[in-house]
C-alpha cells in the first residue's frame, strides 16, 4: 500500500494489520542522542490500550512494545527507530461474513475494490483503529523531542454523544483527563458523558464526539507555506486517524459567523515581546505558528460496528440484505483516540521544528 509515510524530516512509517502478527512503526530522521527506552513509548500505548473499562472493546491486548533498532545504550543512534507490538487476542472468524457482506460505515467494500480483494480484511486490516499504535509510537518520540523546547501537548474529550465539556480550566484538564476512562477534562462532564455512552452501549449503538488538543509554548515561525502549512500538515495527520470526519483550528467554523472586527486578534506587547490579546486564530496565521497555543479540535463519527441490524448488500448474490455485526467494539472511539490526537499533533510539530532547525540533528 502507498500512503503509509507521514512527515518530511521526521518521518513515520506505519506497518502491520489488525489481526496480523504485529503492528509497528519505523521512525526516520530521529536526531541522534535522544534518550529513549521502551517505557517511554509504553506510557502512551497504555493510554490507548483496549479492554481497560466498560466503555472500550473487550479485546484484551497487552500491547507491549519492543524497540528493535535505532537505539543503543539508551539513546537514539540517528538510524531509523523500529518498534513493534504483537497482536495476541484475535478472533478472525467474525470477519469472514464481511468479505461478502460489507459493514456499513467501514472500509470493507472500498478496500476490496481498491486492492482487488487481496487486502487483509480481518479486523479491518489496515483500516482498523489498531493501526493507531504506530501513531502513538511516533508521538512518544515526538513528545520527548518537544520537551527539549518546553512544548507540551494536552488533549482530552471535549464532547461525547452531544455532551460538551464547559467551564473547566486547562490545568484541571491536564490533571484529570487520564484519570477517568472517558478522558473527560473534568468530573462533571465525565459523569454526563458516561451516562450517554452507557445508554448507547446498552442499546447496541454507539456515539461520536470531539477531541480537543492544545500545544503550549510552541515557538513562533514553524510552518512551510504554501503547501506545508502547520494547519495543512496537522489536518492531514488527523485525517489519517480512523473515524475522523472533521478538523478545525482556533475559532474554526465559528469564524464563519463572526465579523472581522470580532475575529481579528489584536497584537499587544506582553512581557517585552509581541503577543496576541486573544487566540481565535488558534496559534496559526498564514500557516505559520504565532507563539500562541496551537488549538485543534477533531471530530469523530460514531463507531461503525454496532449490534443493531443494518442494511447492506450481498456482493455474491447482488441483493440487499440485513446484517448484525458481531465482535468486540467500542461504544465510542473518542476516549481511546485522545492520546492518538495528542501524538499526531506532537509529531507534526516535532517534524516542523526539525525542519526549522529549532531541534538539531544531533542532541548534546
Amino acid at each position: 500500500m502507498a500512503g503509509d509515510i507521514l512527515g518530511r524530516e521526521l518521518r513515520l512509517v506505519s506497518f502491520g494489520e489488525s489481526h496480523g502478527e504485529v503492528v509497528g512503526a519505523v521512525i526516520e530522521g530521529v536526531p541522534a542522542g535522544l534518550p529513549l527506552i521502551e517505557s517511554d513509548v509504553q506510557e502512551l500505548l497504555d493510554l490507548r490500550r483496549p479492554g481497560q473499562s466498560r466503555y472500550t472493546t473487550a479485546r484484551s491486548e497487552s500491547d507491549r512494545v519492543r524497540i528493535i533498532s535505532g537505539v543503543f545504550r539508551g539513546r537514539t543512534t540517528g538510524a531509523p527507530v523500529t518498534m513493534i507490538v504483537r497482536n495476541e487476542d484475535v478472533i478472525s472468524s467474525y470477519y469472514e461474513e464481511f468479505r461478502r457482506r460489507p459493514r456499513p460505515g467501514h472500509a470493507d467494500y472500498v478496500a476490496a475494490l481498491k486492492y482487488g480483494g487481496y487486502n487483509d480484511y480481518r479486523g479491518g486490516g489496515r483500516f482498523s483503529g489498531r493501526i493507531t499504535i504506530s501513531m502513538c509510537m511516533g508521538g512518544a518520540v515526538a513528545e520527548k523531542l518537544l520537551r527539549r523546547l518546553g512544548v507540551e501537548v494536552i488533549a482530552y474529550s471535549l464532547e461525547i454523544g452531544g455532551v460538551r465539556a464547559s467551564n473547566f480550566d486547562l490545568e484541571g484538564a491536564r490533571e484529570y483527563r487520564y484519570r477517568n476512562p472517558l478522558r473527560a477534562p473534568d468530573e462533571r462532564s465525565y459523569r454526563e458523558m458516561a451516562r450517554i455512552v452507557e445508554e448507547a452501549r446498552r442499546e447496541g449503538d454507539s456515539v461520536g464526539g470531539v477531541v480537543e488538543a492544545i500545544a503550549l509554548n510552541v515557538p513562533p515561525g514553524l510552518g512551510e507555506p504554501v503547501f506545508d502549512t502547520i494547519e495543512g500538515d496537522v489536518a492531514k495527520a488527523m485525517f489519517s486517524i480512523p473515524a475522523v470526519k472533521g478538523v478545525e483550528f482556533g475559532s474554526g467554523f465559528r469564524a464563519a459567523r463572526m465579523r472581522g472586527s470580532e475575529h481579528n486578534d489584536p497584537l499587544v506587547i506582553r512581557d517585552g515581546r509581541v503577543a496576541y490579546a486573544k487566540n481565535d486564530h488558534g496559534g496559526v496565521i498564514g500557516g505559520i505558528t504565532t507563539g500562541e497555543p496551537v488549538v485543534v479540535r477533531v471530530a469523530f463519527k460514531p463507531t461503525s460496528s454496532i449490534a443493531k441490524p443494518q442494511r447492506t448488500v450481498d456482493l455474491e448474490e447482488m441483493r440487499e440484505v440485513e446484517i448484525r455485526v458481531k465482535g468486540r467494539h467500542d461504544p465510542s472511539i473518542v476516549p481511546r483516540a485522545v492520546v492518538v490526537v495528542e501524538s499526531m499533533l506532537a509529531f507534526v510539530l516535532a517534524d516542523h521544528a526539525i525542519r526549522a532547525g529549532v531541534i538539531p540533528k544531533v542532541l548534546r
